[in-house]
Formats: structure tokens, C-alpha cells, sequence
């Protein structure tokens, strides 16, 4: 009986022991996977707060985050067959994402400008804008070599690889090329006067512009955009392209809604001529866009500047004339006589009937003596230009007027009104 107790004893004593060790290493493994999930959590918080210093984004857009991985799938791992171009800021690949979804992804060049201060401003401005003429961002990857934009693709590509193509820019028809035009006013007016955070592109240009697969026109590039405050008087830095700034901006830093209003100004007068800024002209002497232009419309030849493939085209000539009028309007030297946006896009839509005379453009370049002839005659045509207050000053008539009237090159033109649409 004695021995029975003592065999019970005993297994109680095993069983008890065994419960304390389970109960201990139950304890210690608690123990261990709460201290690892608080070292998890934080060092999760810490990533996002790096992240959220060079990137800027909250809770809220942490949805845009996609990883290297996923873009390397959507990509091919940046296979060259993907490739959509390349530039200073880095190379633009095509990818599918695994939705199914096309996405141009923008690989980011490290040694470049376009850094972390870029990188964070275009995720911040893009990531809160909504228009459907500016480009929409998909997602952001971040890691510790990688800064990579991902948005919606435009299966068009950029105007400029369209628009300066001498072959692929037979297929800009005036319609679509007015669309483009007041695609990009929206845009603009969206970005200076309905968004809440107003904000100055500061690099409109061709390359910039998007084209959907309807040849709708989507702003891009936005990592040199920056935010407007009323009383900002200057930019702390430069950024954006030569020949696109005007003077106040690319001399002193002056900023104002007005550096975007000279660009357009600038590419709506490359939308209707074809050609690039500072195109014209032999080896001998570069002319200047503006230049040029601004001469053939004091001369009334405005044949000579108006793309042929549009010149062919009938019934478009006066509203092609108002663009032109316009444009010189926006690329005036002094920022206080451009219109602003707005303003823009009440005369291409003909609700302004009356259209002030535009002055000479900014970095007018003079003539040549071999060009004194002329001079004498743009000098009077000019004078015609400031003392008028018609729609369309009579000296242009000779190019673009009534119904069968022939420019200086013979090219005939169809008199229509513009109408609003």
C-alpha cells in the first residue's frame, strides 16, 4: 500500500513538473513573439516615417506603393523591348501590372537632378490631382537605389514624337490638333484655378504632353512643378527648358501663372507651324520660333508659317488665324499683357469676338541686312498692328481672309467663323 502512495506521489510530482515546464516555455514563447511583433511594428513605423520624409505620402496613399518586384514582373525586368523612351531624368518602360492593367513605369536615373526633392514632389502633387487632362499616377516603388513613377499609359506617346515626325504628323488633322490645343487650356486652368493646391508646371512642352489612344492630350511630368502662393514673388531655383521660360523667369525667377501661359503660347505656335522652337533657319542663321512667326504676321504671311498639312485643309483658316493671334498674345515679352488661361480659352472658343494686338514677342531677333527691304515694310505693318483695334487687323487679309483669297505662297483658304464648341 505504502509503495502504491509513493508510485502516485511520485507521478504527481512528474506531472506537476511537466505542466510548470509546459506552462514556462508557453510563457517564454508568448514572451518572445510579443517582444518580436513590437520590433516589427516598429521598425515598420520607422520604415514609413523615412518613407514618408522623402516621399511625403500618408496613410492614405500608401495604397501607391507597389514593390520592386512587382515592377520588375510588370516590366520583364525592364526588358528593352518594353522600352518607350529615354531622357535626363531616366528611361520610361511599358509594364502590366498584374491586374491585367498597362502602365508606363518611369525608371528614375539616380545621378541625376531629378532626384529625392523631384521624386517627392510628383508623388505628393500628382497623387492629389484628378483632371482629365493631366496624367494619372498609378503607384510609386521606393527602395534604397530605386525611384520609380508609375502611371496610366498613354498609347500614343508624346506630341513630340508625333508632331515633329515628319511622317507620323500627317495624321494631326486641325481637329485634332485644336483638341489637343484646348485639352491642354483645361488642364492648365485646372491646375492654376480649380485644384485646391494651384500649382505653376513650370515645363510645359511638347515632350510633356501625353496623347491617349482618342488623341486626347494629358499633362505630365510634374516633378518641377511647384505649389502657387499669392504673395510668392520668386523661385527659390530655376527649373523647367530654355525657350519654353519667359524672360521674367529665366532671368530673375519671377514666378506667376504667366511661365505657364508663355509655354503654351510657345507650343500651341509649334502645334499649328510643325516645327520645333528655334527651328527655322539655315546653318548660317537659327531663327527663333517666336521670331519668325511674329514677322510673317506683321508681313501678312501667315502661309509661311502654318504647317502644309494643315494648309491643304479647308474651312479651318480663321480659326487657325485666332490660334496664331493667341499665341503671340501669350508669348508677349511683359507677364502682365499675357492673358491668363482662362482668358485663353474664352477666345479659342470665340466667346471674346475682339482680340487685343499682340506686341513683339520675347526674344525677338532682328533682321539681317540682307533683309532691310522687309524691315521697311514689317516696320509700317507693325505700326498697323499697335494703332488697331479690330478683331483681325486688315494687313493680315492677304493671307487669310475671305472666301478664295490666296496667301503669299498660293495657298488658298475657305473664310469661316470660329464657333464655340
Amino acid at each position: 500500500m505504502v509503495a502504491v502512495v509513493q508510485r502516485v506521489n511520485r507521478k504527481s510530482e512528474r506531472t506537476a513538473k511537466f505542466t510548470i515546464v509546459l506552462v514556462m516555455v508557453a510563457v517564454v514563447i508568448l514572451l518572445v513573439f510579443i517582444v518580436g511583433i513590437r520590433i516589427f511594428l516598429k521598425r515598420r513605423r520607422q520604415c514609413c516615417g523615412q518613407k514618408d520624409d522623402i516621399v511625403g505620402v500618408d496613410s492614405t496613399e500608401s495604397c501607391l506603393e507597389f514593390s520592386f518586384t512587382a515592377i520588375r514582373a510588370a516590366t520583364d525586368d525592364f526588358s528593352e523591348s518594353n522600352k518607350l523612351g529615354q531622357g535626363g531624368f531616366g528611361v520610361v518602360y511599358k509594364g502590366r501590372l498584374s491586374n491585367g492593367q498597362l502602365v508606363a513605369v518611369k525608371r528614375l536615373t539616380r545621378a541625376t537632378a531629378h532626384g529625392n526633392a523631384e521624386f517627392k514632389n510628383e508623388v505628393q502633387l500628382v497623387a492629389r490631382l484628378h483632371h482629365k487632362n493631366l496624367v494619372r499616377l498609378i503607384g510609386f516603388c521606393l527602395g534604397a537605389k530605386e525611384r520609380i513613377l508609375i502611371y496610366e499609359l498613354a498609347l500614343n506617346g508624346s506630341l513630340d514624337h508625333i508632331l515633329f515626325d515628319p511622317n507620323r504628323r500627317e495624321d494631326l488633322t486641325w481637329k485634332i490638333r485644336y483638341n489637343i490645343i484646348e485639352g491642354i487650356t483645361h488642364g492648365l486652368i485646372y491646375l492654376h484655378e480649380e485644384s485646391q493646391l494651384r500649382i505653376i508646371h513650370r515645363d510645359l512642352k511638347a515632350s510633356n504632353v501625353l496623347l491617349d489612344e482618342s488623341m486626347n492630350p494629358k499633362i505630365s511630368d510634374f516633378g518641377t512643378a511647384g505649389l502657387f502662393v499669392e504673395d510668392q514673388e520668386s523661385a527659390s531655383r530655376i527649373v523647367g527648358t530654355y525657350g519654353y521660360m519667359p524672360p521674367e523667369y529665366a532671368k530673375f525667377g519671377k514666378i506667376s501663372t504667366k511661365i505657364d501661359v508663355f509655354s503654351f503660347g510657345v507650343l500651341l505656335l509649334e502645334i499649328i507651324s510643325g516645327r520645333k522652337n528655334a527651328s527655322y533657319g539655315n546653318p548660317k542663321r537659327i531663327e527663333h520660333l517666336l521670331s519668325k512667326v511674329w514677322k510673317c504676321w506683321a508681313l501678312g504671311q501667315l502661309g509661311d508659317v502654318i504647317d502644309p498639312i494643315l494648309i491643304r485643309e479647308s474651312g479651318q483658316a480663321e480659326d487657325i488665324k485666332r490660334c496664331i493671334h493667341i499665341g503671340l498674345l501669350c508669348v508677349q515679352e511683359t507677364a502682365a499683357c499675357r492673358p491668363t488661361m482662362t482668358e485663353v480659352v474664352l477666345r479659342l472658343e470665340g466667346c471674346s469676338q475682339i482680340l487685343s494686338s499682340p506686341s513683339k514677342p520675347a526674344y525677338f531677333m532682328g533682321i539681317s541686312s540682307d533683309e532691310q527691304s522687309v524691315s521697311t515694310k514689317e516696320k509700317i505693318l507693325v505700326s498697323r498692328i499697335n494703332d488697331s483695334d479690330t478683331d483681325y487687323p486688315t494687313y493680315g487679309q492677304t493671307s487669310l481672309s475671305s472666301a478664295g483669297a490666296s496667301s503669299v505662297n498660293e495657298v488658298s483658304f475657305t473664310h469661316t467663323y470660329p464657333t464655340a464648341r
